[in-house]
């Protein structure tokens, strides 16, 4: 039979055809909290992917209603640019009461061979890989989610689109803070100088990316988003054992915050 569960920190599995088996757990540190990447959370795992106890679809969709109490605009409908910020977007209408409305459609049948490419292609490479569903949205004021926005030069063309085809406003909403910093720990980030939040660009973002606004969410509302179902699981465990592990859960946010969690050697 199957048999799917999360390795632990630390931990050492052997799986055999018969079962899975624990061989050892390396204990941390003595203090040090656990370091997982909160970036998993926000942009690299499959939304059915659980860590820590909780589904990562869940997390991003706690992302997507801390954004929408800590960045509201006046709009008319909410959506994203399909499909990974589903979840993030769904979460930040239903929190603001507004519609959550498709804008883009996956287009299926780009095949590089057979699209000629245009000066027009050329410039919106957006068109070959979405289609634009009008009908949704001319005349209205749109709040895009996205999860991140890392160099800044993907979301120009969507939003070029979408005001071309109608839409009134476009609000970017970005279910993540700004990346400022280089991961050391495997994550193959851009240089410094590439993200856009080191750039002059950045301090005026929604003029250079060509929206009406843009927000990013807070670290700490990232923070709080991802740790309040764990924490609720520990206070259930510890009232149940009588044992509080208060304290010890731990992410890595030093891409957003350059807070390594471990020293640097160089």
């Amino acid at each position: 039979s199957r048999y799917y569960r999360e390795v632990l920190p630390g931990e050492i599995v052997k799986i055999s055809r018969y079962d899975v088996q624990t061989l050892d757990v390396v204990p941390r540190p003595e203090g040090d909290p656990s370091a997982f990447c909160i970036f998993e959370y926000v942009y690299f795992a499959r939304p059915d992917s659980i860590f820590e106890g909780q589904m990562v679809y869940s997390v991003r969709r706690r992302c997507g209603q801390q954004l929408a109490i800590e960045a509201p605009v006046e709009a008319d409908l909410v959506s994203t640019v399909p499909e990974s910020a589903t979840p993030a977007a769904l979460g930040y209408a239903q929190k603001c009461g507004l519609p959550y409305v498709e804008v883009l459609c996956k287009n299926r049948y780009v095949g590089r061979t057979f699209i000629q490419p245009n000066m027009r292609l050329r410039q919106l490479g957006v068109a070959k890989k979405f289609g634009v569903l009008s009908d949704n949205f001319k005349g209205k004021r749109v709040v895009i989610i996205d999860d991140s926005i890392v160099r800044g030069n993907t979301i120009s063309p969507i939003i070029k689109l979408l005001r071309e085809s109608g839409a009134k406003e476009v609000h970017i909403r970005v279910a993540s803070p700004p990346i400022r910093f280089p991961c050391y720990m495997g994550i193959n980030i851009p240089t410094k100088e590439e993200l856009i939040a080191n750039r002059p660009e950045f301090l005026d973002l929604a003029n250079y990316i060509g929206a009406d606004s843009v927000v990013y969410l807070s670290v700490e509302g990232l923070v709080s988003s991802v740790q309040e179902s764990i924490r609720a699981q520990e206070n259930e465990n510890s009232l149940k054992t009588h044992k509080s592990r208060a304290g010890k859960i731990g992410h890595c946010t030093a891409c957003l915050t350059g807070e390594y969690p471990v020293e640097l050697e160089w």
